[in-house]
């Protein structure tokens, strides 16, 4: 076989493996037009070669922003290097369908891409080619591992019977406001909340009467507070709710309300009707009050006072005016 023969067959099966590479492959002149579109590219968008032959790319895919790619082409242009894009910057270059039977969750092909400079034989960047990387497993991946990762998080702070934060995670917070109001000095008050006669809902009528008693005082303090509030279980029938940038005056009038709602409600399970009440003692941080652990002390004796003296109550700390 001669020299040429042999460079031709060299050539032909160059094309040919880059025409059935598995990545995109997309030559543009200085006007972004297109000059060479690979079998990938023809699979995924659907257009043939010879339709897109001297295109302009961004008349072709209005989902291409204009700007950004220009920018990061001229660039190449210029300076004669490569630039790159991640899907986590930009999910895709060519919006094309995922067609992935194990990825299939996602509704596009996600991307990475290469910008290459292409040289004449005068040094001059005349052309560009881009190169379209299939990452659609790979950022499904990551993705289900982050919201994995996100749903652990929660589960890491929330107490599984009341859906409340747990004791751990509602005590950093109440850590981190009183350390706030060192700084600000704004009001804040620290409720403390716990069902009355809790242990004869047990004996009368076992567990599984009582944890519809707790999920049931927990819903109602889910659909009290505030988002910007941080309600808790402290342990056992017991709760603490932080009330932030919250008066005195107006922690008790939230608790009242939270009261009486509970004393008027029935719970039922199954063919038993329960009606239950709530003691609750409240206080407002203030200067004699040194630590946050001293804030939860004050709260938690207003509770005891409350419950000392008839329950269904609330009391407020002695030290609040």
């Amino acid at each position: 076989m001669s020299l040429q023969a042999t460079q031709l067959n060299e050539l032909h099966w160059l094309m040919e493996m880059l025409h059935n590479i598995d990545v995109g492959l997309v030559v543009l002149d200085r006007d972004y037009n297109i000059q060479i579109w690979n079998g990938f590219m023809e699979n995924h968008s659907g257009l043939l070669p010879r339709e897109v032959k001297d295109q302009n790319l961004f008349s072709l895919f209005d989902e291409i922003p204009q700007d950004w790619f220009t920018r990061k082409a001229e660039s190449v242009f210029l300076l004669k290097n490569k630039a790159f894009t991640i899907w986590e910057q930009r999910p895709y270059v060519f919006k094309f369908q995922n067609y992935r039977p194990i990825t299939g969750t996602a509704d596009y092909m996600y991307q990475n891409s290469t910008f290459i400079p292409l040289l004449s034989a005068t040094g001059e960047v005349t052309h560009l080619c881009l190169i379209i990387y299939d990452v659609t497993d790979n950022a499904v991946h990551k993705q289900d591992l982050e919201k994995a990762n996100e749903e652990l998080a929660i589960l890491s702070q929330t107490d599984g019977l009341t859906k409340l934060f747990n004791r751990t995670h509602w005590e950093s917070c109440l850590k981190a406001e009183f350390k706030r109001w060192t700084r600000s000095q704004h009001a804040s008050c620290l409720v403390m909340l716990d069902i009355d006669h809790f242990k004869k809902v047990n004996d009368n009528y076992g567990h599984m009467v009582g944890d519809e008693v707790i999920r049931h005082i927990s819903s109602l303090i889910r659909e009290h507070v505030r988002e910007t509030d941080t309600s808790g279980r402290y342990g056992g029938e017991e709760f603490a709710i932080l009330l932030a940038d919250t008066s005195l005056k107006n922690a008790y009038i939230f608790a009242e309300r939270l009261r009486k709602e509970v004393e008027a409600a029935v719970v039922q399970y199954n063919d038993i009707d329960i009606n239950y009440t709530v003691s609750m003692g409240i206080a407002e941080i203030d200067p004699s009050i040194n630590t946050y652990e001293a804030w939860i002390e004050c709260a938690d004796a207003a509770l005891y006072n409350s419950k000392e003296t008839g329950r269904n109550k609330i009391s407020l700390h002695p030290q609040q005016k």
